[in-house]
């Protein structure tokens, strides 16, 4: 396990008590480095693998830091009574931690060796030599389809989704548990034909549930603070009835649910 501890990576911050991206009290850590460019995105920061500088009000915020899968683990290990009386752990997220394979690797192997539950965050944007890598030690999956549309994928994302939908169907069927998540953006994705859509591949290959993710604009203030234009600003988030008609549309296909 020695060479597994030393091993680098870069993150831009760990949330510790997150309730979200996965079961139970969890810690989150947070990869640098994405390579989609989705026009929502609440952490525009987490994109460039480079170290950045971003405004904060009338401070500069230093963005990314290297450390080791041993730091990371010493510090998760202290909350260890929170994981077992919940069912919580880690959660990996980003930016995508496929873009760090190696370090992800490591870090996941040597979370399931102090028997700590593992869940990620990804866009399953990779090859899938790359994900058969670290599926073993990944008790849960958290993955994004933001269109079935590659074209319309492609227009608000960088990229189109023919092997991302390829992987999550892959995924389905070779890792322990799958849960697709749906960022719901009006005037990208926030009606029913694309939710039913959405929710029908979803079944169709074996998903364990749907989270439907109200878009939200949590992330302008940082787009500014690193000098790029937030070109979202004038959607509006979806009300509380729009997203519950959006799950009942989904329901008829797969448990779905408003969060998670």
């Amino acid at each position: 396990m020695e060479k597994y501890l030393k091993t680098k990576g870069r993150i831009f911050n760990i949330q510790k008590f997150s309730i979200h991206d996965g079961p139970g009290i969890r810690t989150i850590v947070f990869f640098k480095g994405c390579k989609l460019r989705c026009k929502w995105c609440c952490n525009p920061e987490s994109q460039n693998f480079e170290i950045q500088q971003m405004k904060e009000g009338n401070k500069i915020k230093t963005v990314g830091k290297d450390v080791t899968v041993e730091e990371i683990v010493n510090d998760v290990l202290k909350d260890m009574p929170y994981y077992r009386r919940s069912g919580g752990g880690i959660t990996l997220s980003g930016g995508e931690f496929l873009c760090q394979i190696d370090f992800a690797e490591a870090l996941l192997r040597v979370c399931k060796e102090y028997g700590i539950t593992t869940a990620v965050e990804t866009t399953a944007l990779a090859s899938y030599e790359e994900l058969e890598r670290v599926i073993p030690f990944i008790d849960t999956f958290l993955t994004d389809i933001k269109h079935m549309d590659p074209v319309k994928h492609k227009q608000y994302t960088g990229v189109d989704n023919t092997l991302i939908l390829e992987n999550i169907a892959k995924i389905a069927r070779d890792a322990k548990e799958l849960i697709v998540r749906v960022p719901t953006v009006p005037g990208v994705n926030a009606n029913e034909k694309d939710i039913e859509d959405i929710a029908k591949y979803a079944a169709k290959i074996g998903a364990k549930e749907l989270h439907l993710l109200p878009y939200h604009r949590l992330g302008q203030d940082k787009y500014e603070g690193l000098g790029r234009e937030y070109t979202l600003k004038d959607v509006i988030p979806p009300s509380d009835t729009e997203m519950e008609k959006l799950v009942a549309v989904a329901q008829r296909h797969i448990n779905c649910q408003i969060g998670g």
